[in-house]
């Protein structure tokens, strides 16, 4: 909302640093053998997961803030052997969470449907969070505004992923866009448009950070 928006006005005014000692998980969603959903220009979620979340840690870092990342490269957090290998991810990914001890965690996903028109990005967090639905608004309302969304959609109250049900500290679930519809593919597969998301999602978070106490 409008008090975020000025946090992060006022924040970008005084510059480098001011998220020092703020701690922040960054989860690329997927990875390894699970690519995530096909875009309907052949690309991977798990990839454009990953280029975004790089670019949010770098973003991030410039602000000062810690970030933990739950992957960097193009790998599953499980083992090749494991039966259950989906299982085991989500609780390797969850135990990364928990141990970071941070002030919010941001899964970054991609989303799809069976009709080709639906798009724009969406925030999802735990129904039972304050702290988290605070977090998805302020991240749900820069993303709307700095990707100039012309039907914005609300965030979403989910009581059923296991990463936010599961997790310690506030976790959102942000769904960059719609692989299944092809102009939001299409400019999710340019570094150009994945950078003005993660500044989106950056925006957010610091509007988010500065009002939540430390």
């Amino acid at each position: 909302g409008r008090l975020a928006e000025a946090a992060w006005q006022a924040g970008a005014q005084s510059g480098a640093g001011s998220l020092a000692g703020r701690r922040v998980v960054v989860d690329a969603g997927h990875g390894g053998n699970e690519p995530g959903k096909i875009s309907v220009t052949g690309s991977n979620e798990k990839d454009i997961n990953l280029a975004i979340a790089l670019k949010l840690r770098e973003k991030l870092s410039e602000w000062g803030c810690e970030v933990v990342m739950n992957r960097t490269t193009d790998t599953a957090m499980c083992d090749d052997s494991t039966e259950n290998k989906k299982q085991q991810d989500m609780k390797n990914r969850c135990k990364v969470i928990d141990e970071a001890g941070a002030a919010l965690t941001v899964s970054i996903h991609q989303n799809s449907y069976t009709e080709e028109s639906v798009k724009g990005p969406q925030v999802f967090y735990y129904e039972s969070s304050l702290e988290a639905q605070e977090a998805a608004r302020c991240i749900q309302d820069a993303l709307n505004k700095e990707l100039e969304i012309e039907r914005p959609r609300e965030i979403k109250a989910n009581n059923t992923y296991y990463l936010l049900k599961r997790t310690a500290s506030p976790t959102v679930i942000v769904e960059c866009g719609f692989l299944s519809n092809y102009e939001e593919a299409g400019l999710l597969d340019t570094e150009e448009y994945q950078d003005q998301v993660a500044e989106a999602i950056l925006e957010g978070i610091v509007g988010y950070l500065a009002i939540s106490p430390a």
